[in-house]
């Protein structure tokens, strides 16, 4: 039940937040673990089962821990929750987030499409951004930052979409509202803009390192307007070198 168990989990699953985490000072580490290893068994909950009402229960099972840190009881004795728990108190993280990217899960469990495209950017809202709001937060952002940080996290939630889309239509689902080549780059676009809007805005050096999870969705973003067919054909990802010296680069200069 450490931040070093949790960061291995991290690493074997969510490898490029994890890359992103260890350019981070190590007090952020400590932070950003716990966070990502939460949203990364809640990511997966769904998949682990074909049966609804046991993926459903998984699900539960996170909002229920969720709950209970919040309340102040007793951590539960799990390799995440417990991490997990020193971090939500000592942040004082708000359990509304928190449970929002738990309940946006259910979407994984069914092979209903979203409603419309509200309905899938608040989808992304809950997870991508939601997360990073959480991960900015727990580093010392303010509430006023909050929606800057959102917007940068559904910036780098549509860039994550995009490339699993792949994933999502191998397993019977319909992950677009409109698959249509025009409507997936003005999805693009409209992540792109995302990003760039909240790098206008002003937020603190102390949550940088959570908005640095991000540090690919630019390139991919670029990649999806310039040829939306990438996106099909699962070919957004940059180079292994490329990759790494962006997030050098970023960490160095402070940027993200």
């Amino acid at each position: 039940m450490s931040i070093e168990a949790c960061a291995g989990l991290v690493e074997r699953g969510d490898p490029d937040r994890f890359r992103a985490a260890m350019a981070a000072p190590v007090a952020a580490r400590e932070k950003l673990f716990p966070l990502y290893a939460f949203n990364l068994e809640v990511a997966r909950a769904p998949f682990v089962t074909k049966e609804a009402m046991i993926a459903e229960m998984r699900l539960q099972w996170w909002r229920d821990v969720i709950e209970e840190i919040v309340s102040g009881a007793p951590a539960r004795a799990h390799e995440v929750a417990a991490p997990l728990s020193r971090v939500v108190r000592e942040a004082e993280l708000p359990e509304a987030a928190l449970d929002a990217l738990v309940a946006a899960r259910r979407w994984d469990i069914y092979a209903d499409p979203f409603a419309d495209q509200a309905a899938l950017d608040a989808h992304l809202d809950a997870t991508a951004g939601g997360l990073m709001w959480l991960s900015a937060k727990a580093l010392g952002a303010s509430d006023d930052e909050e929606a800057a940080i959102r917007r940068a996290g559904f910036g780098h939630g549509v860039a994550l979409w995009l490339m699993a889309i792949p994933g999502f239509e191998e397993r019977g689902k319909r992950p677009l509202v409109d698959g249509r080549p025009e409507a997936v780059r003005e999805l693009a676009r409209r992540g792109l803009a995302a990003l760039r809007e909240a790098r206008k805005a002003r937020i603190s050096k102390q949550a940088v390192p959570a908005l640095r999870a991000g540090w690919q969705a630019e390139g991919v973003l670029k990649r999806a307007i310039a040829d939306p067919r990438r996106v099909a054909e699962g070919a957004l990802g940059a180079g292994p070198a490329g990759a790494s010296g962006s997030l050098a680069l970023k960490a160095l200069t402070g940027r993200w």
